[in-house]
């Protein structure tokens, strides 16, 4: 099971071997934690955890984010982890951060061979509450003109990992001035941000 880690929830970032850059978007999750606190009365730690998908230790986060452009490579050992830590409570919330997409799709379908990533509708709860996003995931950046994508798997009704695909909400989380993000484009993403923990802490 998952475990409580005292008076203060801690999030962490999955650091992956392949080649991708899982470091990148380094103020990313530091401004989601302060926004969660602040707007949805969350507690959790202020600076985030770094874990490795084969780590015991990844059974202390309830939700874990990863991210990056590149190559994803899982050895058996990190599959086996991966899938026990999401069958028994945990959260992986995947951002591609564009050009992850066939490598991460590769290797999700490792750690659930019988299972297909499902695209989620809007009228999911991740989608619901606390923010209403009435079309599903919001777009924050634009690269092939694509609509934005959130899929899941889902184990017995439980959305247990959560890929974000042509959107980048993690780059909309980062500090203003690293994208230049409009302060609107930069609140939908945080708020996305905010509904995601939500739905963890509260199903």
């Amino acid at each position: 099971m998952i475990t409580s880690l005292g008076f203060s929830q801690e999030i962490a970032l999955l650091k992956y071997n392949g080649g991708g850059d899982w470091y990148a978007n380094p103020t990313s999750l530091p401004n989601l934690i302060k926004f969660a606190n602040q707007t949805i009365k969350t507690n959790i730690k202020p600076k985030p955890a770094t874990v490795e998908p084969g780590s015991p230790d990844i059974f202390g986060y309830p939700f874990v984010h990863m991210t990056g452009h590149g190559n994803v490579v899982f050895s058996d050992v990190e599959i086996v982890n991966l899938r026990n830590y999401l069958l028994s409570g945990g959260f992986l919330h995947v951002d591609d951060n564009y050009g992850m997409d066939q490598y991460i799709r590769r290797e999700i379908k490792r750690i659930f061979p019988n299972q297909d990533l499902i695209e989620i509708p809007a009228n999911h709860a991740i989608f619901q509450k606390p923010n209403v996003f009435a079309s599903g995931l919001p777009k924050i950046h634009e690269h092939d003109n694509k609509r934005p994508q959130a899929f899941g798997i889902f184990v017995e009704n439980r959305l247990v990992l959560l890929y974000t695909f042509e959107c980048d909400l993690g780059d909309g989380w980062e500090d203003p001035e690293v994208h230049n993000d409009p302060k609107d484009v930069r609140e939908k993403a945080l708020k996305m941000g905010a509904n995601i923990l939500n739905y963890i802490f509260n199903n």
